[in-house]
């Protein structure tokens, strides 16, 4: 009837760590980007939204009262 004998306030430090490594190793591969490749995403995003004002129609100026389009009475 002799077992192994275990601290069990280390037992629980080791589950936490290897939980929070297990964590951390998730968000690296979720959240983590080389900063080139955040430049290039925020260049691609600035060219978009650039591109996309000069394609608008009407009122630049935030000042959709006077558009006479439908749904407008």
């Amino acid at each position: 009837m002799s077992g192994d004998i275990v601290n069990l306030r280390q037992f629980r430090k080791r589950k936490a760590r290897a939980e929070a490594e297990r964590e951390a190793a998730d968000n690296r591969v979720k959240f983590g980007r080389r900063k080139s490749e955040k430049e290039l995403t925020e260049s691609e995003r600035t060219r978009d939204a650039a591109r996309l004002d000069g394609h608008r129609l009407g009122a630049r100026d935030g000042d959709d009262a006077d558009d006479a389009g439908p749904g407008n009475d």
